[in-house]
């Protein structure tokens, strides 16, 4: 499991996962995830689109951040991208109407500043 971010502007900032978000993948990039996505009223892209497995303790990790970004003021939207396994498992969990998902990089990071 890999996590990269890029501060876009000074509010805006994207948090790229690769790998799996299983028990083992969601462990190994939990703490620096909050860090990055939950510790400041940021807006946040996710970007799921090199995920590979999409595990429930992963669905987890998300809303518990959102929710703490949340509070912070901040936004968090999440980006699938063409992943339709990814898109597939968030919309049948009901995930898609708690954080915003996209398929499109620019309109991920619309909606992530409205």
């Amino acid at each position: 499991m890999t996590i990269e971010y890029e501060d876009v502007t000074d509010v805006l900032r994207r948090v790229r996962l690769s790998g799996r978000l299983d028990v083992p993948g969601t462990q190994a990039i939990s703490i620096k995830f909050t860090g990055l996505s939950a510790t400041q009223a940021k807006r946040v892209v996710v970007d799921l689109t090199d995920i590979t497995f999409l595990g429930s303790v992963g669905i987890r990790e998300l809303i518990t951040n959102a929710k703490a970004l949340q509070q912070r003021t901040g936004k968090m939207v999440i980006f699938v991208g063409n992943n339709a396994m990814v898109a597939k498992t968030l919309e049948t969990t009901g995930i898609d109407a708690l954080i915003p998902l996209f398929t499109d990089l620019d309109e991920a990071d619309k909606g992530a500043m409205s």
